[in-house]
């Protein structure tokens, strides 16, 4: 079966309005009184229920797909804008839009960053620390929970107890505490490098999700483990039969949706995943186990030329996720069936993920290809397109270069986009590698109506780390980009000022994440580092 990128499908979508109900049933968040009216504002839209988006499709000799099924879903799948009740960072990007890097908000009162702490990781032949994209999870844990796992009886007592939990280029996950860099618990060795981003379970359920992302030694593919002990309860094999492709790695970080009790994730053999999980946790007896159940999705199309692969990972809005690959497919499929709705041509290498902005209960796609098939020299084009029909609303070029071959540093865009908020609401913010000269880099703040540039910043190295958007309690945005030279930015999101600048040990390919004033990211020179935003 087939899609055309022109005739697209055509689509309808239902969102209840109603307010009363949170994610999957939940009772809905209480705003507090000293919270300001903007935020409340935010709130209450955050909780609106999605229905699945109704969905038609079109053949043609443009796209061509294949599912294998091992399961039917009781309920449909949906994903709620609000992706967990408990507090931190979940996946990589915070959400299931791919859209908040930061959690809480920031006491910016002299605009500074200070190094509060540094961990050294082991190292393996791609080195320590961590690399693109690695962001760490960040998680507050409720009291029932903490209780409940392998953590260090020094920290299970601790009210207020935050934990950061990193997967590492060595191989290793690693569990520190957020305001001292102390290792929480014991490490989890999952062998071959890690260069994605781990996903912890959202829905009050110790499951930590991870991939593999070289091929150094064993079965190299996507991992679930219990955080109640570290076990590992399921390896999903990359070198999957069904696969187009054979490399087994996985770099996309998992999303949950807790309704269905399943897991979508992207592999670099070609294949979009839908898990069922068949989950049983015994809260009483302290152990949990899974039974999972996989259905695939598998591709190919004339824009790819061949190269299939899902390096990005997977944003999804109610039952529609989107998704590109190494050849430039765009992509939006039904999760309900596997089935594409629309799909268009990204022009070059996609690595960077999706994200998702809803404007008037709408949502739509920013991205943008790096420069890779194009050669040394080439064009990153940004665009904004419509999530439920594929049409592009706006389009921007910047010209690139890149260093190519078997060692290759690809330039354009190689980092996922900030989706403006609060006082920036009306910015798309991208940064682009090897802009302006082989080395360097820009960032650029596009409007989110027509893609003009409100401001631009060059920079003298260049960024594959992707940008994090922090707010402060009035809603005033700022920037935190890390760059190849090991520079860790502060930068005003109105203006694109930079405002504060720390030098970390080394090349800054990861993602930062953010919990309030803390923000943690690792080095490629092999350490993890605690940073305060004050």
């Amino acid at each position: 079966m087939t899609i055309n990128k022109k005739k697209r499908g055509y689509l309808s979508f239902i969102l209840s309005l109603s307010l009363s109900i949170g994610i999957t049933g939940c009772t809905k968040i209480t705003t507090k009184n000293n919270v300001k009216e903007e935020v409340k504002v935010k709130e209450v839209e955050e909780e609106k229920v999605l229905a699945s988006v109704k969905t038609s499709y079109i053949e043609d000799d443009i796209l061509s797909y294949k599912t294998t099924l091992e399961f039917e879903h009781d309920n449909e799948i949906v994903f709620q804008n609000k992706y967990s009740d408990m507090e931190g960072i979940f996946t990589f990007r915070g959400n299931s839009l791919r859209n908040s890097p930061s959690f809480g908000y920031a006491d910016l009162n002299d605009k500074e960053l200070e190094i509060l702490w540094e961990f050294r990781t082991a190292s393996s032949s791609w080195g320590g620390g961590a690399g693109w994209t690695g962001q760490p999870a960040i998680v507050k844990w409720p009291k029932e929970l903490r209780e409940s796992m392998n953590i260090y009886d020094e920290f299970k007592g601790k009210e207020d107890f935050t934990e950061v939990i990193y997967g590492s280029l060595d191989g290793n996950i690693y569990f520190l505490e957020l305001n001292s860099g102390k290792a929480t618990r014991d490490k989890i060795k999952v062998g071959n490098p890690i260069k994605g981003s781990l996903s912890i379970d959202p829905r009050g359920i110790p499951l930590l999700y991870v991939g593999e992302g070289i091929n150094e030694s064993g079965v190299v593919g996507f991992n679930i483990y219990s955080l109640i002990d570290g076990c590992k309860l399921y390896e999903l094999n990359g070198s999957d039969k069904y696969a187009s492709r054979g490399w087994p790695a996985f770099d996309s970080s998992a999303i949950v949706n807790a309704a269905t009790d399943s897991v979508v994730v992207g592999g670099e053999n070609g294949l979009l995943y839908n898990i069922k999980l068949n989950t049983t946790y015994d809260k009483n007896n302290n152990t949990i186990s899974i039974d999972p159940k996989i259905n695939r999705y598998n591709f190919s199309s004339s824009f790819s030329r061949g190269r299939i692969g899902i390096e990005n990972s997977v944003a999804t809005y109610a039952n529609l996720a989107y998704f590109a690959d190494n050849g430039g497919v765009i992509q939006c499929v039904d999760l309900n069936n596997l089935k594409p709705v629309w799909s268009i041509n990204g022009f070059d290498d996609i690595d960077a993920t999706l994200t998702i902005d809803i404007e008037n209960d709408k949502p739509y796609v920013y991205c943008g290809n790096e420069v890779d098939h194009q050669g040394t020299r080439g064009i990153s084009k940004i665009k904004k397109i419509d999530g439920l029909t594929g049409e592009v609303i706006w389009e921007k070029e910047f010209e690139c270069e890149s260093l190519i071959g078997k060692s290759a540093v690809n330039g354009g865009l190689m980092a996922t986009n900030v989706v403006g908020k609060n006082n920036i609401d009306n910015m798309a913010i991208f940064s682009l590698a090897r802009y302006n000269g082989f080395n360097k880099g820009g960032m650029f703040a596009l409007n989110k109506e027509n893609g003009e540039i409100i401001w631009e910043k060059l920079f003298d190295n260049y960024m594959w780390s992707s940008p994090v958007d922090i707010y402060d309690k009035d809603g005033n945005g700022y920037i935190i980009q890390g760059d190849s030279a090991g520079y860790l930015h502060l930068i005003d999101g109105k203006e694109g000022n930079i405002k504060s600048s720390v030098l970390l040990n080394g090349n800054i390919e990861s993602s930062p994440a953010v919990f309030n004033n803390v923000l943690v990211v690792a080095t490629r020179n092999g350490t993890i580092y605690g940073v305060k935003v004050k």
